[in-house]
């Protein structure tokens, strides 16, 4: 930090500092960028195609995206999910094609334009959970999130998500909910096809 200079060359020494301070963050965002952008591979090692990370969370555009055997539309149609705002986890990809996991734990390929960047979760569980209104237990519950409920996602912090339905807010446990997991769910390498035994 440049201490203040007293009289009138401090316009300029100020003016010289503030450039600095300037190009040294441009200079550090730009370097944060290109090694975010490094990092953005394949589990074989590869660059992603679409330079987004993998595994990530996508969630499904329409009522009916058929799921596909491989990347291509000559590939068969395995079966057609149903369910807008479904969240699938891509864990691999191709330019115009992404490898998805499913809440069953069955792998496909679906096409890109199918699917979304808005995040969402689905309650799996045969259990209500509740909806917080912090991040924590024992903060109030706002309402509770029904099985086979979904959501949309927000954001997750410090192992809690924030979720919305309507006008509704609040926050559950990231684990409590599918299409909020860090790590990869399916192997990237398991054929199309498979179900969460198929390994």
């Amino acid at each position: 930090m440049v201490p203040p200079v007293s009289g009138k060359a401090s316009g300029k020494v100020s003016v010289t500092a503030h450039r600095l301070k300037r190009l040294a963050l441009i200079g550090g965002v730009l370097g944060c960028g290109l090694l975010a952008g490094a990092a953005q591979t394949m589990p074989d090692g590869r660059p992603t195609p679409s330079g987004q990370p993998v595994p990530r969370w996508l969630s499904l555009k329409s009522d009916r995206v058929h799921a596909r055997q491989g990347p291509g539309l000559d590939y068969r149609i395995l079966w057609s999910y149903q369910v807008s705002g479904l969240p699938v986890q891509v864990i691999a990809e191709t330019s115009d094609w992404r490898k998805i996991c499913d809440a069953e734990g069955a792998v496909a390929w679906v096409h890109r334009s199918v699917v979304s960047s808005r995040r969402s979760v689905i309650n799996l569980s045969r259990e209500e959970i509740p909806v917080h209104a912090g991040r924590s237990s024992t903060s109030p519950v706002r309402a509770r999130l029904a099985a086979r409920a979904l959501v949309s996602l927000d954001e997750c912090v410090d192992q809690w998500c924030e979720v919305r339905a309507r006008r509704l807010r609040g926050w559950v446990p990231q684990t409590a909910v599918f299409g909020a997991q860090d790590r990869p769910l399916c192997n990237a390498n398991r054929p199309a096809g498979t179900g969460r035994n198929g390994d």
